[in-house]
C-alpha cells in the first residue's frame, strides 16, 4: 500500500492550519460573548459591507434560514442591520450596526494579535512571500472553479 507523509501534503497542511487558527480565534474572542457563526458572519460583513443574506450563506456555507436566525440574533444586539436593496426589493443587504464597532475594533485587534503569534519567527519578507503564494493558489483554484 503506497503511503505519502501527509504532514507535509499541502492541503492537509492548509486544513489543520484553517482550524488551529479558528480555534484558537474561538478562544480569544469567547470573553467578547460572540459564537463563531457570529463572529464569523462580522468579519465577513466587515470585510464585504452590504452581502445579501443569499451571499453569506453561500460564504458560510450554511442554509438561509440558518443565515436568517443568526441574523435576527445579531441584528436584536444592534451589531447588524437589514436594508432592502435597492434593485431587489425581496433582498436584504445586511452591514454592520453601529453598535458592532466596539466588538469589531476588539475583533481586530485579537486577529492581528493571533496573526503576529502564528507567524512568529518569519520574516517580514517571508510573511509577504507567504501571502503572494496563496493568493496565487487561490487565483489558481478560482480559474478552475469560477470562483
Amino acid at each position: 500500500m503506497l503511503r505519502e507523509d501527509l504532514s507535509r501534503n499541502f492541503g492537509f497542511l492548509v486544513n489543520d492550519v484553517a482550524r488551529a487558527l479558528r480555534t484558537e480565534y474561538d478562544r480569544r474572542v469567547r470573553e467578547l460573548g460572540l459564537t463563531r457563526s457570529q463572529w464569523w458572519v462580522m468579519n465577513h460583513l466587515y470585510r464585504n459591507p452590504g452581502l445579501t443574506q443569499s451571499e453569506l450563506a453561500e460564504i458560510l456555507e450554511v442554509e438561509k434560514p440558518s443565515v436568517g436566525r443568526l441574523l435576527d440574533r445579531l441584528e436584536a444586539k444592534g451589531w447588524v442591520r437589514r436594508e432592502h436593496d435597492a434593485r431587489d426589493r425581496r433582498a436584504w443587504r445586511v452591514h454592520l450596526g453601529e453598535a458592532a464597532e466596539p466588538q469589531m475594533r476588539a475583533l481586530r485587534k485579537r486577529a492581528a494579535e493571533l496573526m503576529g503569534d502564528a507567524l512568529a519567527g518569519l520574516s517580514a519578507a517571508d510573511r509577504e512571500r507567504l501571502v503572494e503564494l496563496l493568493l496565487a493558489v487561490k487565483a489558481n483554484l478560482a480559474r478552475r472553479t469560477g470562483g
